[in-house]
């Protein structure tokens, strides 16, 4: 028992140091190009310094690094597997009477447990700091302010036109903010002076303006007016609004379900946000499943000598998965697939070809 944890320990702090190598590589490519893209897009803005870009390539590291999980798991695992097969370490640990099962458990769980602690403690960090750089990003680059506040019992729209700014409160959205019901809508001119208000029981969304029912007007200088129905120019369309939603990368796993139930009570769908919350939580058992993945790679290269070719074959087979993660979540932002189906098809899918590949390795 002694010498079972003592080996443990040793594969452990090996998969831990080859992970930490492939992370650091991975990391510092996605970093030095994220930091080139930055001074590409600022090449024509006088107030943008290099410490800023600085920042908001750091800020997105985090959540870019999230992404890449799978693949470090993936090369980290191999790297591992094939040194100790390069050393002859597995040759003597099989020796011993161990299987193949009991010495990848210390790196099956070191990569679900990371994984439950990257997603309940790193992702809320990472989430915070997407955020913040994505407000860095609008403020220097994009000059967007957000065009939508949301609360689980008001909507807040706020327009710019060329006569002045318009801010939009309702009580409820129906068709994805298409129709808005119980809605005020607050008038400024150009110098965001206070004009007008105007209530209605309805606004719809049409190309180029609002529909309203039911309007009163009203003005500091002029009594209320009642009126049927009302057109009032904008500029909004409805994507517009749908994107102004928080993206789920820049929520925290702690707070998509409150955001979510919010969406929906306010009458928009949350489809989005819910499949990047069960993905997040499939998380931990996709990194294991990658690591299962690496190992049916690495034994079968000391079995059969067959290094290079299967190096190359564990490569594409990380890349197939990209591949299929996308195909399968964008099957799901469509509809066409059940919400739980698209966000743990990816991880239920590769886990199965992992363990099919090693029950056919080590009993086959």
């Amino acid at each position: 028992m002694k010498l079972w944890g003592t080996l443990s320990i040793y594969l452990g702090k090996q998969f831990l140091r080859n992970v930490g190598i492939i992370f650091a590589a991975l990391i510092s490519i996605i970093f030095l190009v994220d930091f080139i893209e930055l001074l590409r897009k600022s090449a024509d803005k006088e107030n943008i310094t290099v410490l800023l870009m600085l920042q908001m390539t750091l800020m997105r590291l985090p959540t870019l690094a999230q992404k890449l999980l799978p693949f470090i798991a993936l090369f980290g695992g191999m790297l591992t597997f094939f040194r100790m097969s390069r050393t002859n370490e597995l040759t003597v640990i099989r020796a011993s009477g161990v299987s193949a099962w009991l010495f990848l458990m210390p790196s099956l769980a070191i990569a679900f447990v990371g994984g439950i602690f990257i997603l309940t403690v790193i992702n809320p960090i990472a989430a915070v700091m997407e955020t913040h750089a994505a407000q860095l990003e609008n403020k220097y680059f994009e000059k967007k302010t957000n065009l939508l506040q949301l609360s689980s019992k008001n909507l807040w729209l706020r327009q710019v036109d060329d006569d002045g700014l318009s801010v939009i409160h309702a009580l409820g959205a129906i068709n994805q903010g298409v129709d808005l019901t119980d809605v005020i809508i607050f008038q400024y001119d150009k110098n965001e002076q206070f004009t007008g208000r105007i209530e209605a029981s309805h606004a719809r969304l049409r190309k180029g303006y609002w529909d309203l029912e039911d309007v009163l007007l009203t003005s500091p200088e002029l009594p209320g007016t009642f009126l049927d129905t009302l057109q009032l120019q904008t500029s909004l369309t409805v994507a517009q609004i749908q994107e102004s939603f928080a993206p789920p990368k820049n929520l925290s796993i702690w707070d998509l379900p409150a955001f979510i139930d919010t969406l929906e009570e306010a009458g928009f769908s949350a489809l989005k946000h819910r499949i990047y919350w069960h993905s997040l939580i499939a998380g931990p058992v996709l990194l294991l499943a990658m690591v299962l993945v690496a190992a049916t790679f690495s034994l079968r290269a000391t079995r059969r000598g067959r290094t290079g070719l299967l190096v190359m074959s564990g490569i594409v087979t990380g890349f197939v998965f990209y591949f299929f993660t996308d195909i399968i979540l964008a099957l799901g932002l469509a509809g066409t697939l059940p919400v739980l189906m698209a966000a743990w098809t990816p991880a239920v899918a590769i886990t199965l070809l992992g363990l099919s590949m090693m029950f056919h390795l080590e009993d086959g």
